[in-house]
């Protein structure tokens, strides 16, 4: 590009400001600025005009009205290739503005405070910057345009090398764009909120703001294409933020299982292992340590769980790494991996290792988007969970036993997790069969059965909705269920009980439903 007479530099976040304002010096360049980035430049001995002095007329309004002004936006609108539009710049003694580095004020981190006041979020509505920002990225071709800090080295280097292309030109203005849509989302949300006379959880016009972190190589078949977007403002440990460490790259049903067994092992506080298959677990188990917990998970249904995708909520120590080397597996995603025992995975040069860090107990709260031709269903994330068993109703003669509360409290952790509708056969800290997916849930309590490598006789059985008739409670019954979890809530209840009270089961009603489509 041209030499850079002139920039102008405007900051909340003065991450690296001074770097590049010197940088932006060394090239010659004449030094705008304002307010707080004005004074932070001159103190680290950068020459810095004011856009006050600059335009010649003062700031007013408490700040609110200082580079909204024609020296300022006809500098950055102006058009270098159009002779009436350099005559008129001229006529006027506007000078062109080359470079543009701006970050806006931070609404964001402001409304996050919990004692943010609706008038300290409407002063942190930027107006200037958003403006500047806005007329620089539409004259991108005149105008370099610089919004994240991030970009500041190669932008700088770009300069210097005179290798500024107009493809770094148009990225930099998208990147404005990008942002600018989404401030303008939080302010709107912000207000909506608050023109309510009530708590809103769904907008009117919802604004959804996402990254591209990789193209995959194909979507869930390979006549389809796929790409994986990250939440921008997710803090939440999750397989969105996790690291790879080793093996091929994600599929998009790899990320798709990897997500759901991670999320079910985040139910639990003991040590828990959860292999996934096609988006449903094939075995689940908890233990004293990680490879004994997986192990007993995989016991459930070795067949399935070959070329799984294996969750762990504790770090994978070499016991383990052993373990799953003995097999044919895809996927490991934990909190993290002990050094041996990164060693012996990576000798499966293609198993993906993904390390998420340190599970919090604490789920953030968000929303459960499904897109439609044409539209998007939305819920709330399905947080629920029972804390105590024991408070819940037992409509059957006979209670619980003590082994009975902790089979039934691990499986219906594990139920829903599985897709509908689901019937989970369980000893305390082990799965023994799963039924999912199923048409009719009577199917399902059979298909549990029938997957079942382990002994049925004497185990839980745990259904993410009511029974609708008595055959499921029957079908249970035979194959030697002793104690059934469930939310009731069906016309036939009763009827369910009496069945159970026939068959001498023991019944807990959650009142709580777990469908998962």
């Amino acid at each position: 590009m041209a030499g850079i007479k002139r920039a102008l530099i405007s900051v909340s976040d003065k991450t690296g400001v001074i770097e590049m304002a010197k940088g932006l010096g060394a090239l010659g360049a004449e030094i705008l600025s304002t307010g707080g980035t004005a004074k932070a430049l001159r103190d680290a001995g950068v020459k810095v005009t004011d856009v006050a002095a600059y335009t010649g007329s003062p700031e007013i309004l408490d700040g609110r009205v200082k580079t909204l002004h024609p020296k300022i936006h006809g500098g950055l609108l102006g058009r270098r290739s159009l002779p009436a539009h350099v005559e008129q710049m001229n006529q006027q003694g506007i000078g062109p503005i080359d470079v543009v580095v701006v970050n806006l004020y931070p609404f964001e981190a402001t409304i996050a405070k919990p004692d943010c006041r609706f008038e300290d979020a409407v002063e942190q509505i930027d107006i200037g910057g958003p403006s500047m920002l806005r007329s620089a990225a539409k004259n991108h071709d005149d105008v370099l345009v610089v919004v994240d800090p991030a970009d500041y080295s190669r932008v700088l280097d770009a300069v210097n090398g005179h290798t500024v292309t107009p493809a770094l030109r148009r990225e930099l203005a998208m990147k404005v764009f990008q942002h600018t849509a989404r401030y303008d989302g939080l302010i709107a949300g912000y207000l909506e909120k608050h023109a309510q006379a009530r708590e809103i959880k769904f907008p009117k016009v919802l604004s959804l703001q996402f990254e591209l972190a990789e193209s995959l190589r194909y979507g869930e078949n390979p006549h389809q294409q796929g790409a994986f977007y990250r939440e921008l403002d997710s803090k939440e440990p999750s397989v969105s933020r996790g690291k790879i460490l080793h093996g091929k790259a994600m599929s998009y049903n790899n990320f798709l299982d990897a997500n759901s067994a991670l999320e079910l092992v985040k139910e639990y506080e003991e040590t828990a292992v959860a292999i996934m298959k096609h988006n449903n677990p094939c075995g689940v188990a908890l233990d004293e340590t990680p490879v004994e917990a997986y192990i007993k998970a995989r016991e459930t249904d070795p067949v399935s769980a070959f070329g799984g995708v294996i969750a762990f909520n504790r770090p994978v120590d070499m016991a383990a790494a052993k373990e799953i080397t003995s097999t044919f597996v895809e996927v490991v995603i934990a909190p993290g991996f002990a050094e041996d025992a990164l060693v012996e995975l990576k000798r499966k040069k293609d198993l993906r290792l993904l390390a998420v860090g340190p599970l919090t107990k604490v789920k953030q709260e968000g929303f459960d988007l499904k897109k439609l031709v044409g539209g998007l269903i939305v819920q709330d994330r399905d947080l629920g969970v029972l804390s105590d068993l024991r408070t819940l109703p037992v409509p059957t003669i006979r209670k619980p036993t003590d082994e009975e509360y902790a089979a039934c409290a691990f499986a219906w952790k594990v139920c829903k997790h599985v897709k509908s509708n689901a019937i989970i056969y369980a000893k305390a800290g082990q799965t023994v069969g799963i039924g999912a997916g199923q048409m009719s849930r009577v199917d399902s309590v059979k298909l549990a059965a029938m997957k079942a490598k382990l002994p049925v006789k004497g185990c839980v059985m745990a259904s993410d909705a009511f029974f609708p008739f008595r055959d499921g409670l029957d079908a249970a019954a035979e194959v030697g269920i002793t104690a059934v979890i469930q939310p009731g809530g069906s016309i036939r209840d009763a009827e369910i009980v009496k069945a159970a009270d026939e068959h001498g089961m023991t019944m807990i009603l959650t009142g709580m439903r777990h469908f998962r489509h």
